[in-house]
């Protein structure tokens, strides 16, 4: 499978990324420049990484969703081409409209960096197919915006919709907020499109394929292929 991996000012997961599609699955890999706008249709899946695009002025993802590739990027998903916004990504996805809610401030305002569990809360979805329904994934974080947020009525739809990808959780599958480690809404971690073909995460499964960095659980999301 061909992909590709999104490159702003500032970016810095986008070698992680890059690296995990490449030398860990063995995928064709091509860095796609945030100014420059082109045709993604050879793509089986794009990444949108983490960083601080444009140095996160304003806020997260704010300048980025105005970058020429987002216009590409966008007739891409709505031709429903895979999409995967990982931490900034995710912050970006969300600015520029192609998921609902926004990422603000954790809670207490500090920069988390750390291994979390987060639960499988879909497993029919093109990225977590591989995975078992409520399946405990452990995952690093690294964001200092990473609390998920949006309005009642958003909720409630993707709570029924079950656009909910993945919720923060103890070791053993417990949603607890000794466990949400920023305050998001409903512990929620990951969210999807309608159409499930874009998804937003705040951990990094690019950062934990290979058993030497202390889990492989996020190989499997990024098998897409």
């Amino acid at each position: 499978m061909k992909a590709g991996v999104i490159v702003f000012p500032g970016s810095n997961c986008d070698r992680d990324a890059y690296y995990a599609l490449r030398d860990v699955l063995g995928y064709a890999v091509d860095f796609l420049w945030h100014d420059e706008a082109r045709d993604l249709s050879d793509y089986g899946l794009v990444i949108v990484p983490g960083g601080f695009s444009y140095g996160d002025y304003l806020r997260p993802g704010a300048i980025a969703r105005f970058a020429r590739v987002m216009d590409s990027l966008r007739a891409y998903a709505e031709r429903g081409g895979l999409v995967l916004g990982i931490c900034n990504g995710f912050q970006i996805l969300c600015e520029a409209g192609l998921l609902p809610g926004a990422l603000t401030r954790n809670i207490g305002l500090k920069f988390r960096c750390m291994p979390v569990h987060i639960r499988v809360e879909n497993a029919e979805t093109p990225f977590t197919r591989r995975y078992r329904q409520g399946e405990v994934l452990r995952i690093p974080i690294a964001h200092g915006d990473g609390r998920y947020v949006c309005d009642e009525a958003t909720l409630q739809q993707l709570r029924a919709n079950g656009q909910i990808i993945f919720r923060y959780c103890s070791p053993t599958g417990a949603l607890d907020e000794a466990y949400n480690p920023n305050g998001s809404v409903d512990h929620i971690a990951g969210v999807a499109n309608e159409a499930f073909n874009v998804l937003g995460m705040m951990p990094h499964p690019e950062r934990a394929c290979e058993l030497l960095l202390g889990s492989e659980d996020g190989r499997r999301l990024l098998a897409v292929g």
